[in-house]
């Protein structure tokens, strides 16, 4: 009985892991669309990397 149960959990957790990387898979297609950035989040973003070049130290 015990081995059977062994069995049983090898199984499932192959399936769980198979199902897991195919859930993945599908999501990142619709996750890489290109996104529009409305005026004033394309203003903070432009303010942001200004202030890390500001902060990067030279080499």
């Amino acid at each position: 009985m015990s081995t059977a149960l062994y069995g049983l959990a090898l199984l499932a957790c192959s399936v769980a892991m198979g199902l897991m990387m195919w859930f993945m898979m599908r999501g990142k297609k619709t996750a890489d669309a290109p996104k529009s950035l409305s005026a004033a989040d394309e203003m903070e973003l432009t303010v942001l990397r200004a202030e890390v070049d500001t902060l990067h130290l030279p080499d």
